[in-house]
């Protein structure tokens, strides 16, 4: 009973820390898909101690699995063994560690779960189209990103957007008589990243 307690508790650990190595990631997904604004970046100081969480979660699932897998002591005294609960059973264990490796590997595919959020915005002819180059702080991954550019879209009279996180910018084209930086940069701040100031 004690080794499936420890396998259940090395399980729990590993489900925690998997979470917890996309955490920086996985809200500004949240965010995007619910429609709500700021602090979306608010874990991104998670993102230095990524490789650190991947690899204990990596340590306490396969320690979760080394328990479950290991042969239980014989039993010489004939009592009756006690079934396992739902928890402590193959198929939790293997759905657990799929729904681990969905976590961590998040940061790495959530762009494709993302909708399209390219519109054609028609320009007048007396539009007045600018290009404005934004350092943005506290983005990690595509999520990041992409939760700034459907903010920024929302927006009248943007004709293109283009975010990186690995730069930390932010390159958007728009109609200066339908909106303007500081509405832009407002926008952006409300998401939960800080524009920077030149």
């Amino acid at each position: 009973m004690k080794i499936k307690a420890n396998s259940k508790g090395a399980l729990v650990t590993g489900i925690f820390a998997a979470l917890a190595a996309s955490s920086c990631c996985i809200p500004p997904f949240i965010a995007l898909i619910a429609g709500v604004g700021g602090g979306a970046s608010t874990l991104s100081w998670m993102e230095p101690f990524r490789p650190y969480l991947i690899g204990f979660a990596i340590l306490s699932i396969g320690y979760a699995w080394y328990k479950h897998l290991k042969p239980l002591p014989k039993d010489d005294c004939g009592c009756s063994i006690e079934k396992p609960r739902w928890y402590q059973t193959k198929g939790f264990l293997i759905g657990m560690t799929v729904f681990a490796i969905l976590s961590i590997g998040f940061p790495y595919f959530s762009h494709y779960l993302h909708p399209n959020i390219k519109k054609n915005v028609p320009l007048n002819a007396d539009a007045i189209v600018t290009k404005v180059n934004l350092n943005i702080e506290g983005m990690t991954c595509a999520s990041c990103e992409y939760h700034i550019n459907y903010a920024v879209h929302e927006l009248n009279g943007i004709r293109d957007i283009t975010t990186s996180y690995e730069s930390g910018t932010t390159i958007i084209v728009f109609d200066a008589r339908q909106t303007s930086i500081q509405e832009i940069t407002k926008t952006i701040n409300q998401t939960g990243y800080t524009v920077k100031k030149n």
